[in-house]
C-alpha cells in the first residue's frame, strides 16, 4: 500500500467484510459532509485493473468535493484483500460492497456506481445484479476480447478467450441514468470504445470527454467535477424504475 486513507484528512472508516462466498475484502469509506445537499449518495467505486484503492487518492477527494460519501474496495487478489482475482470474484466482490452499503443505510437509489477501466465491466454487472441510482463509466473498453483482438490481431482471442468483462453487451439492459467518460488521448483503450458503449447505453446518458492518456489523472480534467455533479442531479429528478 503506497498511501492511507487519512492521508486526504476525510473522515473514514479501513473496512474489512466478506463476500458470499467467505472472501474476506479491504475497502475505504469517506464520509460525506453532513450539510451537503449530496450527502445522501454514495459513489461505489470499482478501480481498475492497475494498482489499488492507495493509488487513487485524488479520485475520492474530488467526488468528496462533490459533497457525496465514497466507498473504495479492492477486488479479492489486490491491496489487503484476500483471495484470487476471478471475472465472476470479482462481480462478487463488487456485490458484496453493495451489500455493506445497504446495511449501513443507503438507499439503493442513491447508490451510484463508478467504474473505471475494468472496473467498468464489474460496474456494469453489479448495475444489473442489484438496484442501482446510476452508473458512470470512465475509460472503459467494450470488451476484453475487443482488446485483445486490437492488441493480438494475429490471435483469435475472441474465440479462446474465457475472461470477457462484457461491459457494451450488458447496457441496453440497465434502465438507470449512464455517464461514460473518456479521452481521444488515450492510447490504451482507444476513444471509440465509450462511442461504442454510448451507443448501446439507453437513456437518459451523458458524454463527457477526458483529456490525457489512459492512466492520467482524469480527476483533474477540467468540467470533471461539474459533468458528474449534473449527472447527480439527473439521477436525483430521474423519472426511472430501477430493475428489481
Amino acid at each position: 500500500m503506497e498511501a492511507s486513507g487519512a492521508d486526504l484528512g476525510r473522515p473514514f472508516e479501513d473496512v474489512f467484510f466478506k463476500t458470499s462466498d467467505g472472501i474476506e475484502l479491504n475497502g475505504w469509506f469517506f464520509v460525506a459532509q453532513s450539510n451537503s445537499p449530496n450527502s445522501s449518495f454514495v459513489f461505489l467505486n470499482c478501480h481498475g485493473n492497475g494498482g489499488n484503492i492507495s493509488h487513487r487518492l485524488g479520485l475520492y477527494g474530488a467526488l468528496l468535493d462533490l459533497g457525496a460519501n465514497v466507498f473504495t474496495i479492492d477486488y479479492r487478489g489486490y491491496g489487503r484483500s484476500h483471495g484470487r482475482a476471478s471475472e465472476e470474484g470479482t462481480y462478487r466482490d463488487a456485490q458484496a460492497a453493495y451489500h455493506w452499503l445497504r446495511r449501513k443505510g443507503f438507499a439503493a437509489k442513491n447508490i451510484i456506481v463508478y467504474g473505471e477501466s475494468l472496473g467498468g465491466g464489474i460496474a456494469s454487472e453489479l448495475c444489473l445484479r442489484e438496484k442501482t441510482g446510476g452508473l458512470i463509466l470512465q475509460s472503459t473498453f467494450t470488451s476484453l476480447p475487443d482488446i485483445g483482438a486490437e492488441l493480438y490481431p494475429w490471435l483469435p482471442v475472441r474465440l479462446v478467450g474465457s475472461i470477457r468483462y462484457d461491459t457494451r453487451s450488458k447496457l441496453p439492459r440497465l434502465t438507470i441514468p449512464v455517464l461514460i467518460m473518456h479521452s481521444r488521448e488515450d492510447h490504451l483503450i482507444h476513444f471509440r470504445h465509450s462511442e461504442q458503449n454510448f451507443a448501446a447505453a439507453n437513456a437518459p446518458k451523458f458524454f463527457f470527454e477526458l483529456r490525457g492518456d489512459h492512466n492520467d489523472a482524469a480527476w483533474e480534467a477540467p468540467g470533471f467535477e461539474t459533468a458528474i455533479e449534473r449527472f447527480l442531479e439527473t439521477v436525483r429528478s430521474a423519472e426511472f424504475t430501477p430493475r428489481v
